[in-house]
């Protein structure tokens, strides 16, 4: 384990934990829990109760894949003292990697309760996507063939924040499938993969040091910002065809956030190393103020 040296041996237990569940990932976790609920209430099924255990189950799921993925990663050797995105705490020496797999494992036991509300609101469907979620957040970095490093994270990103996601949050209120919950999902989906794209772009070269055959790392940079602006374009078009469903204006709401994605996409495709850093934290700000532009033009 790398010893604290200069600021980080000034920093405090408190602020340690807080860097292990990189609170800037969280809009990434909640913001496909408020479509779905977006969803239900255009469908006037909306369940506060069910909402709040989505939530909760969404972040302490994010939380405990944050945890896994920085313990892991610092096993493997994919995060060095050269990393180019924040510092990790295991890397870091500042909590050890046994608290670490420790307080994953509590966070993950602490969504079964949430879970299980979810559960009996939904039916063993729901129990099946809870299990492959957890399983899941583990598993990216973790365990003998983590999926995260062989290239196919966007995949899973992708079904468990979009889909999963969006469709199992209005399902346990509406008890159906809806189309409009599947084109919301596939818009999320998106935007959610798109910050993974951003992270796996500006670790090119110390992931393919470290043995993680990203996605990023088999197609090259060139690949990878089309990959990051393709995903943007589809999470755009969901609105549109979404008012083609409905006959109603509301999700073009969601366009009033093109500005910022049109600028982050720019960033993409001049920037590279630790300049995509300001682009990771603002496609995460993007997916949350699309969930809310979108959500609030479906409820309205």
């Amino acid at each position: 384990m790398s010893t604290a040296v200069g600021p980080t041996a000034n920093v405090s237990p408190l602020s340690a934990w807080l860097l292990a569940i990189r609170p800037k990932t969280l809009p990434a976790a909640i913001s496909p829990v408020l479509v779905g609920c977006a969803v239900a209430w255009a469908e006037n099924k909306f369940d506060l109760v069910a909402a709040l255990a989505a939530f909760a189950v969404a972040l302490l799921l994010q939380i405990g894949a944050n945890f896994a993925n920085d313990v892991a990663d610092f096993r493997r050797g994919a995060d060095s003292d050269d990393r180019l995105g924040p510092l990790r705490v295991t890397q870091g020496g500042l909590i050890s990697p046994r608290h670490v797999v420790v307080a994953t494992a509590l966070v993950l036991i602490a969504a079964v309760a949430p879970g299980l509300y979810l559960v009996w609101r939904g039916g063993p469907a729901l129990a099946v996507l809870g299990l492959l979620a957890i399983a899941a957040a583990v598993t990216y970095t973790a365990g003998p063939k983590p999926f995260g490093y062989l290239g196919l994270g966007e995949l899973f990103v992708f079904i468990f924040f979009g889909p999963v996601a969006v469709v199992g949050t209005s399902f346990v209120m509406t008890h159906s499938v809806t189309r409009l919950a599947l084109l919301a999902s596939i818009a999320m989906g998106s935007l959610v993969t798109a910050i993974l794209v951003v992270n796996n772009l500006r670790d090119i070269a110390s992931d393919l040091a470290a043995g993680k055959r990203t996605l990023a790392v088999r197609i090259g940079r060139r690949a990878t910002r089309w990959e990051y602006t393709v995903l943007i374009a589809v999470a755009y078009a969901m609105p549109a065809v979404m008012w083609w469903e409905l006959s109603d204006l509301g999700p073009l709401v969601a366009w009033t956030t093109i500005p910022m994605a049109i600028q982050l996409v720019r960033q993409v495709w001049d920037g590279g190393g630790r300049g995509l850093n300001p682009v990771l934290g603002g496609t995460a700000r993007l997916c949350l103020w699309f969930a809310v532009t979108l959500g609030t033009g479906l409820i309205l």
